[in-house]
């Protein structure tokens, strides 16, 4: 009986030292959020972020990343292309991963979270949870669900939905167009296709939970909240903040987005310009021939444009793609202007190239009628797009190719 005894003392010891020891277990535990800059691909071009999670007593540290995806996976240009982005959750060492970034030269840095052992132990069960096999993939979208709002989740969840109230009640500073065009500035066709193809849902006013889709917005939120704990008193939710490395020689992240539709403006005045010439000297047979393969590839590469944005305003999943403006007046219609220009270069026949030449005419009559209903639309907060662009871009080239020079040029001979 005294050793059943002593062996029921012993075994009640053992399971409070234990009990303690893993109630302190994460007095050990260290979480961090790397937040990573700009990198040379189109889909790095926004940053990333990571969840790093450190352990002082087996004296690792390994890196979660809520970012990976593979250009291999089955179907995935059949899936992209649908707005079907599955992406996946792994975990790596956090010295490997770090160490790519700087030699891929880009940003990193680290902020050192402070939290309690209770809100660490949470993190680091959600975190390991989300790598396993069921919870790892997960449907992708650029605003709303993507490797940074998967961490600041948990993060969110650590301070009791403190972090989110806050983010849901303070105004963004811009929309999210124009966070998207402060990272794309740099590359003048890449940030007018990716433009071009977005429709109205991100251009209307945001709160700082949306521009937190971005890594760089999340940091600044991050190092600058403070929740209340437990007790009652105010804790900041950083404790330290390591800028571990500096990219050299990239092009910076505006503080702003510029005004690009300048640009545009004078490319389509030049390209009308050179249609004008074409038009005044057509009856020479090679600036004839110029003037229909020009409008033929102008046909052709509006025509390409103008289908991916109906397609992907229409039938995809981008449901940042929806509602897109541009498609008034470039669409798959387009196409149509390639066997006119093909006609207007190569016919011998003078009444065919005259018949093509009219309903060029009549079409491009239409993109300029389809541009201004387009401004006038825009008038109204409902249909409001951010697509000053694509409309200084085309409407001088429509305007040119259209019917109108003929009326004012009729009217101008009938006042005189």
């Amino acid at each position: 009986m005294k050793k059943l005894f002593i062996l029921i003392l012993l075994c009640l010891s053992f399971y409070n030292l234990n009990a303690q020891e893993t109630k302190n277990r994460y007095d050990y535990i260290t979480i961090k959020i790397a937040v990573i800059g700009p990198g040379n691909e189109l889909y790095f071009w926004w940053g990333h972020f990571g969840l790093i999670i450190e352990d002082k007593l087996t004296g690792t540290s390994r890196f979660y990343d809520y970012g990976v995806f593979s250009f291999e996976k089955e179907n995935f240009f059949t899936n992209f292309a649908m707005g079907r982005l599955w992406f996946s959750s792994v975990v790596s060492s956090t010295n490997n991963v770090i160490s790519h970034y700087i030699a891929d030269n880009r940003d990193v840095t680290i902020y050192t979270l402070n939290l309690t052992s209770d809100q660490k132990a949470e993190i680091v069960r959600v975190a390991e949870r989300n790598i396993t096999p069921e919870y790892k993939d997960y449907l992708y979208n650029h605003f709303s669900d993507n490797c940074v709002t998967r961490i600041t989740n948990l993060i969110d969840d650590a301070v009791d939905g403190q972090f989110y109230e806050m983010a849901n009640n303070t105004p963004g500073r811009f929309t999210l167009r124009q966070h998207v065009r402060r990272h794309s500035y740099f590359d003048p066709f890449g940030d007018w296709l990716i433009n071009f193809l977005m429709g109205q849902g991100i251009d209307t006013l945001t709160t700082v939970k949306q521009e937190m889709f971005l890594p760089s917005e999340a940091g600044i939120q991050i190092n600058n909240f403070s929740y209340i704990d437990k007790t009652g008193q105010k804790q900041p939710l950083v404790s330290n903040v390591e800028i571990i490395y500096t990219s050299k020689d990239r092009p910076p992240v505006l503080p702003s987005p510029r005004e690009n539709w300048p640009a545009g403006l004078i490319l389509g005045i030049s390209i009308a310009l050179i249609f004008t010439v074409f038009i005044f000297l057509k009856n020479i047979k090679t600036v004839n021939r110029l003037f229909g393969l020009s409008i033929g590839i102008f046909g052709l590469f509006f025509g390409f444009m103008g289908t991916a944005a109906f397609f992907m305003s229409l039938f995809t999943d981008h449901d940042y793609t929806w509602h897109n403006l541009n498609v008034i007046f470039v669409n798959p219609l387009f196409f149509a202007a390639v066997p006119l220009g093909i006609i207007i270069a190569f016919t011998k026949k003078e009444q065919k190239r005259l018949l093509c030449e009219k309903l060029l005419k009549i079409f491009m009559t239409c993109i300029l009628l389809g541009g201004i209903l387009t401004m006038v639309l825009k008038l109204l907060p409902m249909f409001y797009q951010d697509n000053k662009v694509t409309l200084a871009l085309l409407l001088p080239i429509a305007f040119v190719l259209s019917y109108v020079p003929d009326v004012i040029k009729a009217a101008f001979k009938r006042k005189n």
